[in-house]
């Protein structure tokens, strides 16, 4: 099936962590530095400026966002007002960039990072999931994961982390004090590939699972940032749909939302290298319909 795809904003430079939220899109652009809303028409308006590199958005139960702060790994919290506040810091518990991140219906934020210097051409190694539950408190939740990246939550409490160097998707049980319990593969799309450089790494697989999101069919729709496409994965790894972006562009974010839910939002740009990503302003957010709705957060 060809599903068309429709831009909802034009010239930004990297976007990341699209979210529907509060009838509005929500998104990341990396390399100006700000979180933006989107209406239905596309028109865009700045939220929230961060300095040291905006990724993962969520909402705390009284209506805070909370935001990733990637390059100095805090979590920043805007209450309503718009007063900004740090809400922790976890710079000890992670090894790369603090990048995704996701907040569970209890104001738990669970986010991932590099484990690595990814944009300075680092050896991959594993990393950890943090946990930070509302009172800005943090400890790391799971350990040793191939660049835990975009994160779902199911209605019935299982939280499924995207592993993009891993070409898999593994899930947990989230415990009643937010631990990360009963560790299982959910998904493996390919074979993992045995460590090496990230020219090696990622050569050795077609599947890379960036940002994603949950529909009410139990599937995963996830940003394969290795082939330019949307896939609808079903649990255990079969792939069920692609949706191609334009030629030229790849996909590195996905999400499900608007008003039935139906909407797929696409977070497009040429590649996801630092230095040419800053230089241009090539980036897009492309929508198109889905058949079966959202489930679950984000």
């Amino acid at each position: 099936m060809t599903r068309e795809l429709t831009p909802l904003f034009e010239g930004g430079h990297y976007f990341e962590c699209p979210r529907w939220h509060d009838g509005r899109w929500w998104a990341v652009d990396f390399y100006r530095y700000g979180v933006f809303t989107y209406d239905a028409d596309g028109n865009e308006d700045l939220v929230l400026e961060v300095e040291a590199q905006p990724s993962g958005l969520g909402w705390l139960p009284d209506g805070d966002l909370l935001v990733v702060s990637m390059k100095d790994r805090r979590v920043l919290r805007r209450a309503a007002d718009g007063t900004v506040t740090e809400h922790a810091d976890v710079s000890e518990l992670t090894t790369g960039h603090l990048n995704d991140m996701i907040v569970d219906r209890q104001g738990r934020a669970y986010a991932g990072n590099f484990g690595f210097d990814l944009m300075g051409g680092g050896q991959p190694e594993t990393a950890s999931i943090v946990r930070i539950d509302p009172d800005g408190s943090a400890s790391i939740a799971a350990e040793d994961l191939w660049f835990p990246n975009g994160t779902v939550i199911t209605d019935d409490g299982t939280l499924i982390v995207a592993e993009t160097f891993g070409a898999r998707f593994t899930a947990f049980t989230i415990a009643d004090d937010g631990a990360l319990t009963d560790r299982r593969i959910w998904a493996q799309v390919q074979p993992t590939p045995d460590r090496g450089d990230i020219e090696t790494m990622l050569g050795a697989v077609t599947f890379a699972p960036d940002g994603c999101t949950l529909d009410a069919e139990g599937h995963i729709w996830a940003a394969n940032a290795l082939a330019g496409a949307m896939t609808r994965v079903a649990p255990g790894g079969e792939i069920v749909e692609e949706i191609a972006m334009p030629d030229g562009l790849g996909v590195f974010a996905c999400q499900l939302g608007g008003e039935d839910g139906r909407t797929l939002v696409a977070c497009a740009a040429p590649d996801f290298h630092e230095g040419p990503r800053k230089a241009a302003r090539e980036a897009v957010l492309l929508s198109t319909t889905v058949d079966v709705p959202h489930a679950g957060l984000p």
